[in-house]
């Protein structure tokens, strides 16, 4: 028990690595990578456009009547792999004799949340489960880890409003390159230019998040790429809510019902600890089977009076939601919402948690009610509000009486 406790001292909870694996690839033997929606057999003719620029894997050897090659591309072939003209006996399977074109790879955006999923360290999926992600943390985020399967070819746009894509690192053909010098190496070789296209810069830094109250994403200059990906690809639209005064939470595309909680945090504050404490004392109770939740720092905008964009502030987001139904939508994940303010209260001290807001959204609620819960009787930021105030109610007295001000 000592040495498990010493391990966990020694690996704090800001070095657990999220693992995102892109889903579609350019190989040979994928039936929907043509558009016969088959892989060609011996008496096709297959066809590549030949100005598409093309990386290719090739896992098994095949007869081919034609081919026709782009000018730009690349085949790599597994062991035993590779191509030979048909000698024109009878194959069973194979009488059509059509051209089989290879589908258009451009489109794969590095932005598009439906082309990632997440998987564990081990390199399994992650289980379809209680924690999901906002929009924008599906997309790699600056300190997660890129996977591109084993034996796959692949060609992502990484067109961005970010000058340079951060990642900790990026496993191709199952080598992992997890520093500067090893990407760098890479870029400079002949697949890299086939494999990733667009304005952007990949960057892998070798380095995990280094705050225990972890750390935001960094997705949000591309959050409109992600959200008309999400959305615009198939003209599909946000779900209808049944709620009446749905929530918007930072970082996702749609509006949703439920509750969202915001957590002020002092440096004690260790998020992955505290999504551990969630999900092991509340969202694993049997009468929270329906409710999903995300957690995970955000930074949202401050502004002055309002209206100045002034800076932004971090802060922990918690977003639930429930399988309720009618005038019952939101109303478990607002009973869930509840139960984490209540904690708060009896621990949040301890937890590093210095005040919490929460807002609902259900199919009952009029408008999104909202509460909250400051561990501090009144924050020192209040004071300082207070004391600007008056002193400009002051300023602009001082002067009126003076008659500088009409």
């Amino acid at each position: 028990t000592n040495w498990v406790t010493l391990v966990s001292l020694l690996l704090p909870a800001a070095a657990t690595a999220v693992y995102k694996q892109w889903i579609p690839n350019t190989n040979f033997e994928t039936a929907s990578n043509w558009d016969k929606g088959r892989v060609p057999c011996a008496s096709d003719v297959v066809h590549f456009e030949k100005n598409k620029v093309v990386s290719v894997f090739v896992g098994s050897p095949h007869a081919l009547t034609d081919m026709y090659l782009p000018l730009n591309g690349e085949f790599m072939l597994a062991s035993g792999a590779g191509f030979a003209a048909f000698d024109g006996s009878w194959d069973p399977g194979c009488d059509s004799g059509a051209t089989v074109r290879f589908a258009d790879a451009e489109h794969h955006a590095w932005f598009n949340p439906t082309l990632w999923q997440a998987v564990s360290p081990h390199r399994e999926l992650e289980p379809g489960g209680r924690i999901f992600s906002v929009d924008e943390e599906r997309v790699p985020c600056h300190y997660d880890d890129v996977i591109f399967q084993p034996e796959t070819s692949f060609r992502v746009n990484i067109d961005s409003s970010q000058r340079v894509i951060h990642l900790r690192s990026i496993s191709l053909m199952g080598q992992e390159l997890s520093s500067p010098e090893a990407w760098a190496r890479y870029l400079r070789g002949p697949s890299a230019p086939l494999q990733f296209h667009g304005n952007g810069t990949l960057q892998v830094t070798g380095t995990g998040c280094p705050d225990k109250s972890g750390c935001a994403c960094g997705n949000a200059p591309d959050g409109h790429r992600i959200c008309a990906a999400l959305l615009g690809a198939s003209g599909r639209q946000c779900p209808a809510l049944t709620c009446r005064s749905p929530l918007q939470p930072l970082g996702h595309c749609c509006e949703v019902c439920g509750a969202t909680i915001n957590l002020d945090f002092t440096p004690d504050f260790d998020l992955q600890k505290y999504r551990d404490r969630l999900v092991q004392a509340l969202l694993s109770q049997p009468k929270y089977a329906g409710v999903r939740m995300a957690i995970s720092k955000v930074h949202k905008a401050q502004t002055f009076l309002g209206v100045i964009p002034r800076s932004s502030t971090p802060l922990i987001q918690i977003v639930l939601i429930d399988d309720e139904a009618g005038a019952q939508t939101g109303t478990t994940a607002e009973q869930l919402a509840a139960d984490i303010m209540e904690d708060i209260t009896e621990h949040g001290e301890a937890l590093g948690i210095s005040s919490g807001k929460v807002e609902v959204a259900t199919g009952s609620t009029f408008s999104g009610q909202a509460g909250s819960h400051t561990l501090s009787s009144i924050t020192a930021g209040t004071v300082l509000g207070l004391l600007f105030s008056l002193l400009l109610l002051g300023g602009i007295l001082f002067l009126y009486r003076k008659g500088k001000l009409r």
